[in-house]
């Protein structure tokens, strides 16, 4: 049974705080000695969960603290996670005299009553999760890796937006995106929004090492009979760019799937406890082994209901999660206490 409770939490913030120590003072000392030493105590791998925005979270966590960073950021135009959103931040942008070419910072944008995914503009989205993911540079190892699901989506000008569920399906309220039309912004449009996110990410000194393809086989019918269905996501993975010589990192290749490909097979797992969006245990676990030492640590700033995280420590690691809805975390995690074996959604 993995422990959460206080003194848990206490331990890691204690061992966080001591990384932070050693860094400053430049000491030399292996850092993963001072992962062991962390679990010394409980013998058993660590999970915290923080409720709050990962923008401000990330950025507060102690320097080469991180191994892995691994996530599924909110996608675009999809859905409002209950979040109240103000949607005319795009007119209220322009009223300072910018122009929606000229993407706000994301503090702007949450300052006027923004929600990260529901921006106005792809742009705008890609620019914020960048901004974000990239508040993890310091908190992530030189040795670290960094794997980022996202999907892409269609233009429609005005689409449904579901306060949980997935667009166009449910029973849930919706509202209307609002998006201007213009340039690449036409209807019936397939958007790229995960080539324009790995962009901008190797435009910010990221080294992309791989796009890795999920084919998903089982998903829903869709309507709209002139195009095929849509049945792929991205999961990026990512390292730091060195300041000189080649990109280096841990990899462990024989934790890798058998075939070594980088495009995977595995089927869409139902949502639960509100909560939509998945991870399916056999497309996370590799990642997570592969790249994360054993008793090292793993972030997911969008963690959702945080299997993520029950998947590395079940791997022998440890893991930190943060999300804006504790709701989905603690729903979550009461559910592995029921059925320990349940696959790792997100």
């Amino acid at each position: 049974m993995v422990r959460c409770d206080a003194r848990a939490v206490g331990e890691v913030e204690e061992y966080l705080m001591h990384v932070q120590r050693v860094v400053r003072n430049e000491a030399t000392e292996d850092r993963h000695l001072l992962s062991a030493k962390a679990c010394e105590s409980s013998k058993q791998p660590q999970r915290v969960f923080r409720k709050g925005d990962a923008y401000d979270l990330i950025a507060a966590l102690p320097q080469g603290s991180v191994d892995v960073i691994i996530t599924s950021p909110p996608y675009w135009g999809q859905r409002s996670y209950g979040q109240p959103h103000n949607w005319n931040t795009h007119r209220e942008w322009m009223s300072e005299g910018h122009t929606p070419a000229e993407p706000p910072p994301y503090e702007w944008y949450r300052a006027h009553g923004g929600v990260l995914g529901l921006e106005p503009y792809p742009d705008w989205y890609t620019l914020h999760i960048v901004e974000i993911l990239d508040r993890g540079r310091s908190c992530l190892r030189d040795a670290g890796s960094m794997w980022i699901n996202i999907g892409d989506t269609y233009f429609a000008r005005w689409s449904s937006i579901r306060e949980n569920g997935r667009q166009g399906l449910g029973g849930h309220p919706r509202e209307r995106r609002r998006t201007p039309m213009g340039g690449y912004l036409q209807e019936k449009q397939l958007l790229m929004i995960p080539a324009r996110f790995a962009i901008r990410m190797q435009e910010a000194r990221w080294i992309l090492r791989n796009d890795v393809i999920w084919y998903k086989p089982n998903v829903p019918p869709r309507p709209e009979k002139d195009r095929l269905r849509l049945t792929h996501e991205h999961f990026f993975h990512f390292v730091k760019r060195p300041k000189e010589g080649r990109a280096k990192y841990f990899y462990d290749y024989s934790a890798v799937e058998p075939q070594g490909h980088d495009v995977l097979r595995c089927n869409v797992r139902a949502g639960e406890n509100g909560h939509t969006a998945t991870f399916p245990e056999e497309l996370v676990e590799p990642r997570i082994v592969s790249s994360c030492p054993p008793e090292g640590w793993i972030l997911d700033p969008f963690c959702g209901t945080g299997r993520a995280l029950s998947v590395a420590v079940r791997s022998g690691r440890n893991a930190i999660g943060f999300d804006l809805e504790d709701s989905y975390y603690h729903e979550g995690t009461n559910g592995q206490k029921q059925n320990p074996n349940c696959s790792a959604k997100r």
